[in-house]
């Protein structure tokens, strides 16, 4: 009897998603021959970035070596920049002159920060966005002796095909951590007297995913700690002492620390798989809504609003349960459901956790401060870095989860 040939399922990108859906995907070998697409040999463990700005974390330490992980769960791997994917013909073309054959195609290629899309940020402006604009703010701390911090979103824009929440910044616990964690380091540098720390959002509410169960907290430590806040405000330009908005409005600022706008990768819009604004558009089982052999995870998926390691992995599990119920491997059906769940780190034994799904019509709505939670996300990010990007057992994540329902009952 003559053996099925291996079904080629190719995933671009390692990150949360593109990692989450390897892991996956390794109990089935026996179905699929995988291949993952990367510009790094590398995954960026993104949410200990703001560590490596301002507490001094190593570079070294946020980055997972994937190629060993890829030959241990027998996936191939291809180091290069996709061009162009041919959706019509199954193919993924790569700037290395290679063409990849699918039958089946997970799109995890993240969003690209637009860092060029703000006037005066390469010469004014720092993030902790990635690794190298995280080691840069981290140089520039180190001559930094005082003086009006800005922090803030840009505005990102995203389509409208699907039925997402309308969200004016992608994500702003970053942001949320740069403020605290300024405040901390500054204080124990002696410096926080010589220095403002001001907050700018460009939409109407300052954290617009959650509740005022989970804001008012937030709020409540920002007055404590001297942070201003403005909201309504959409960056166009950082100078050598400001930053100005599009309303005509300025703030003085001497360190401009910002979130880039969100845009989708240009191979989405060439190869005409993207929303009016490049974002992929699918289904809530994570495929296309007009190829139905491509799937999309992560930040790049339209639905992925705010964008959010969180719901990345929760997309990677429902767009590979799809898959496997399609080629008759599994009955599980894994339902999409976005939550807001993240820990800001504020610095020294502080942290807040926050869990929300109330943009999504959900009940549960709270914040957390506790050095407790301070301890939960160090033991997850030193448990993901070792564990080379996997995920805490299904078990272990259904007991929190359980506990931080209850938790947020309570807290009502």
């Amino acid at each position: 009897m003559q053996e099925k040939p291996l079904k080629k399922l190719v995933i671009i990108g390692s990150g949360f998603a593109g990692l989450r859906a390897l892991y996956r995907l390794s109990d089935y070998n026996y179905h699929f021959e995988v291949t993952v697409v990367d510009r790094h040999d590398y995954s960026l463990e993104r949410p200990a970035l703001p560590e490596v700005a301002l507490e001094d974390k190593p570079v070294e330490a946020v980055h997972i070596e994937t190629p060993p992980q890829f030959r241990k769960h027998e996936a191939a791997f291809e180091l290069g920049e996709v061009t162009q994917i041919d959706a019509q013909n199954k193919q993924v073309i790569l700037d290395n002159g290679k063409t990849l054959h699918y039958d089946y195609l997970l799109i995890a290629s993240g969003a690209v920060k637009d860092y060029d899309a703000i006037k005066g940020y390469r010469e004014y402006g720092y993030s902790v966005c990635d690794d190298t604009e995280a080691a840069r703010l981290h140089e520039r701390l180190k001559r930094f002796e005082g003086g009006d911090i800005v922090t803030g979103a840009a505005r990102s824009e995203f389509g409208h095909r699907v039925d997402a929440p309308e969200l004016k910044a992608p994500c702003e616990g970053p942001i949320g951590e740069v403020m605290f964690m300024m405040d901390h380091r500054l204080r124990e540098e002696g410096k926080r007297d010589k220095s403002t720390i001001t907050v700018f959002s460009p939409s109407e509410i300052f954290f617009e995913d959650v509740g005022d169960n989970a804001r008012e907290p937030v709020a409540k430590l920002m007055q404590e700690r001297g942070i201003t806040l403005h909201t309504g405000k959409e960056l166009t330009e950082i100078t050598e002492d400001s930053v100005i908005f599009s309303d005509g409005s300025a703030l003085p600022c001497d360190l401009a620390i910002i979130i880039p706008p969100y845009k989708a990768p240009e191979y989405i819009a060439k190869s005409g798989l993207g929303d009016d604004k490049g974002w992929v558009p699918t289904d809530k089982t994570m495929k296309h809504l007009d190829y139905d052999e491509i799937y999309a995870i992560g930040d790049i998926n339209a639905l992925a609003q705010p964008k959010l390691g969180h719901i990345a992995i929760n997309q990677a599990d429902v767009a590979v349960s799809a898959i496997l119920r399609r080629e008759g491997l599994s009955d599980e059906e894994v339902p999409f459901t976005p939550e807001v769940f993240c820990i800001m780190n504020m610095g020294g034994h502080e942290a807040i956790l926050i869990y929300s799904n109330v943009l999504y019509g959900g009940e549960y709505d709270m914040a957390w401060h506790s050095p407790i939670a301070k301890l939960m996300k160090l033991s997850f990010d030193e448990e993901y870095h070792y564990t080379h990007g996997h995920m805490p057992p299904d078990t272990v994540v259904e007991a929190l989860e359980g506990l931080l329902h209850r938790f947020a009952k309570q807290k009502k």
